[in-house]
């Protein structure tokens, strides 16, 4: 590495997993690093991944991510990736175990909900989450579309005020 290459700092966003937040109610976050090789690296930079079908499961004591497509690297040669390989994700023991003994109750999933670089190093941010039923997601929407509202006729009023 050359001194004049400045180290990245702060968060760049690769992908997010909006529908995860949708279909699923979260628990609890938590960050993991990625064990990731050079090709996917580079795929990544160019800021192309889809966390839509990924899900995390825990194998043997350690947490796997499954089903992220990482497109291959389109200057990359017979060294390429495959693109929807599980990746192993680095967390601290008792992370791990704790993800492992709540993923385990009826209902609970581990879904990554977003994938980024942070301070030049890829990361995921995963769930621990509980399926929301389809009456749960309509509820959520109702809520959302209330909020909206709300905000539209305050805000209108406030104009009436200005003028």
């Amino acid at each position: 590495m050359g001194g004049t290459m400045a180290k990245e700092k702060g968060r760049k966003m690769i992908a997010q997993n909006k529908k995860a937040r949708h279909d699923y109610l979260i628990i609890d976050t938590y960050e993991a690093g990625l064990v990731l090789t050079g090709t996917e690296v580079k795929s990544l930079r160019q800021g192309r991944a889809s966390l839509v079908d990924g899900f995390v499961q825990m194998d043997g004591h350690e947490a796997w991510l499954y089903n992220v497509h990482v497109p291959e690297y389109t200057q990359g040669t017979w060294t390429n990736h495959s693109a929807r390989r599980k990746r192993k994700l680095l967390l601290h023991r008792e992370e791990i175990d704790k993800l492992e003994s709540k993923s385990q109750e009826t209902g609970h999933t581990i879904v990554p909900l977003a994938l980024y670089f942070k301070d030049g190093r890829a990361k995921v941010e995963i769930a621990l989450a509980k399926g929301k039923k389809e009456y749960d997601k309509r509820q959520t929407l109702r809520e959302k579309q209330d909020r909206r509202e709300a905000e539209r006729v305050i805000s209108a009023v406030r104009r009436k005020q200005r003028a």
